[in-house]
C-alpha cells in the first residue's frame, strides 16, 4: 500500500490509475484533486519533511 502524498489516505498502488513520477519515484492519489495539487508542485509535495 502507498500513502497519498496530498491527504496521507491509504492507497491500493495495484488498483490505483492516478499516479505521476518525480524524480524517478512514482506516487499515487486516492483522486484527481490530489494528483491535480501534486502535479502543480511536485518538488513541494515530492520529498519528505525533515
Amino acid at each position: 500500500m502507498a500513502t497519498d502524498p496530498i491527504c496521507h489516505m491509504t492507497v491500493d498502488e495495484k488498483k490505483s490509475k492516478l499516479t505521476s513520477e518525480h524524480e524517478g519515484v512514482t506516487f499515487y492519489f486516492c483522486s484527481p484533486s490530489c494528483k491535480t495539487i501534486f502535479d502543480s508542485d511536485p518538488h513541494k509535495f515530492g520529498h519528505p519533511k525533515h
